[in-house]
């Protein structure tokens, strides 16, 4: 059986994004692994996101649920930073894993 990989990330202008995906390679590169690229929901309405000009969200990475981080085997994440502190985004989402 396959080991689970998630990478879970968050990214504005795409930059954590194409991390995410070199990530990916690298885990995929370790025989038995099985890697998902998932991000977490975003917050800003579509409105604020063009006028910020942020990258359109991947359609090639679901958006994840709390729920589904108990599937994997093992999780990396990757968010910016905003002012030394995580993203808001990535942090409701973190929030949201309360029931886990």
């Amino acid at each position: 059986m396959a080991t689970k990989i998630y990478i879970v990330y968050y990214s504005t202008w795409g930059h954590v994004a194409t991390l995410a995906e070199e990530m990916k390679k690298g885990a995929e590169s370790v025989p038995g692994v099985e890697v998902t690229v998932w991000r977490v929901p975003g917050t800003l309405p579509e409105d604020v996101l063009g006028k910020m000009h942020a990258a359109p969200g991947r359609e090639d990475h679901p958006v994840i649920t709390a729920k589904q981080l108990a599937e994997a085997d093992g999780i990396l994440f990757g968010f910016p930073t905003r002012f030394g502190m995580m993203a808001a985004q990535m942090k409701a989402f973190f929030d949201s894993t309360g029931g886990l």
